[in-house]
């Protein structure tokens, strides 16, 4: 679904009745603000008020860029940035940075993801690629160790719920003494524990996903859950992420030694597994069209995502995996494309004759 001038919606890629619905972009965006609440809160609760922080420096950003380009580019200012498109991507990118992240990460990745992954392209409706995603993998590939520097749960290691300890770490001296790695990344590193070994060696995994992040997916999961009630996607690439994280993590489990890549559980439930799922991936302009494709790209994206965490560099993978199957988009959208309206399927084989 992409968003034409007038507010309302229509599905491209897909032949002709469209139908004009309720949702305009300014209500679809802000209801996928308001369902990210939940999961805010809940990483505010467990990582304290750096979240929060983020969120709205990057808000602030991202609002600057965008009324920077439309002038540039000599398009209305107010009109635009009332849709609150861009305060998604803000949102997004608060969310999904470090807790502590400096302000000058954030101002990097919210920068780009709208100036050049929106606006380069051509503005909402025409990028390729999911701007918030853009952002983020350029300051993790750029900037590893600021974007590694995870806060511990509260009550861990010294860190306590200050906001005045957030502010400090984001926009003076930081605070490195309180950064811990995430349970992928040490489930990821660990190469001589069993499963039970390392759950007991290491105070930030507790219950299935670790300590804080089992609660921020399900909140995120709860936000998910509203806006598939609210439709304002349907729920075929959710699931199709969700279903294949779950087969590959169940195909590959390996019991419970030290070579074990984690539990279906602990996949759907650490990481921003729930935030890709129903925030990210449901991007209507860079995911696919159709329903069946929408499937196939979530499934897509769940397999890469696994595959990353598994065997690949880096302990979470759905930044790239979404970057990943945005470009396969258009063929999947190609092979799924539904029956013109009005006409039958093709025939196939030779023609019968009389």
């Amino acid at each position: 679904m992409a968003f034409i001038s007038n507010g309302s919606s229509i599905r491209v890629g897909q032949s002709s009745p469209h139908k004009l619905g309720l949702n305009s972009t300014q209500r679809v965006m802000s209801l996928l603000i308001l369902a990210t609440l939940p999961g805010l809160l809940a990483q505010i609760v467990f990582f304290g008020w750096g979240s929060l922080v983020n969120v709205l420096w990057c808000v602030l950003i991202a609002l600057g860029c965008e009324a920077l380009a439309l002038t540039l580019r000599r398009r209305p200012v107010r009109s635009c940035l009332s849709d609150c498109s861009v305060a998604v991507a803000g949102v997004l990118l608060g969310l999904a940075l470090p807790p502590f992240a400096p302000w000058w990460l954030s101002l990097v990745a919210v920068s780009f993801a709208v100036i050049i992954g929106k606006h380069l392209y051509g503005g909402l409706g025409q990028n390729p690629f999911n701007p918030a995603m853009l952002g983020y993998v350029l300051v993790l590939i750029s900037f590893p160790q600021e974007m590694t520097a995870w806060l511990p749960p509260l009550g861990l290691e010294g860190h306590n719920n200050s906001l005045g300890d957030a502010l400090s770490a984001i926009f003076g001296q930081g605070v490195d003494a309180v950064s811990m790695a995430t349970p992928l990344d040490v489930l990821k590193e660990n190469s001589s524990l069993t499963i039970n070994e390392l759950w007991q060696a290491n105070p930030i995994f507790d219950g299935m996903a670790g300590r804080g992040w089992l609660w921020v997916n399900l909140a995120y999961l709860a936000g998910g859950l509203f806006l598939l009630w609210r439709k304002v996607f349907t729920w075929h690439a959710p699931v199709g992420m969700l279903a294949a994280i779950t087969i590959m993590a169940t195909l590959f489990w390996q019991g419970s030694g030290s070579d074990s890549h984690g539990s279906p559980m602990f996949h759907l439930l650490s990481g921003a597994t729930m935030l890709g799922a129903f925030f990210i991936i449901t991007d209507p302009v860079s995911g696919a069209t159709s329903n069946r494709g929408r499937l196939i790209f979530g499934a897509g994206v769940g397999i890469i995502v696994y595959v990353i965490r598994a065997w690949g560099g880096y302990p979470d993978g759905v930044a790239f995996a979404t970057l990943l199957m945005n470009m396969a988009a258009p063929t999947i959208d190609y092979y799924t494309q539904p029956r013109t309206y009005g006409h039958q399927r093709a025939s196939k084989g030779l023609p019968k004759k009389d």
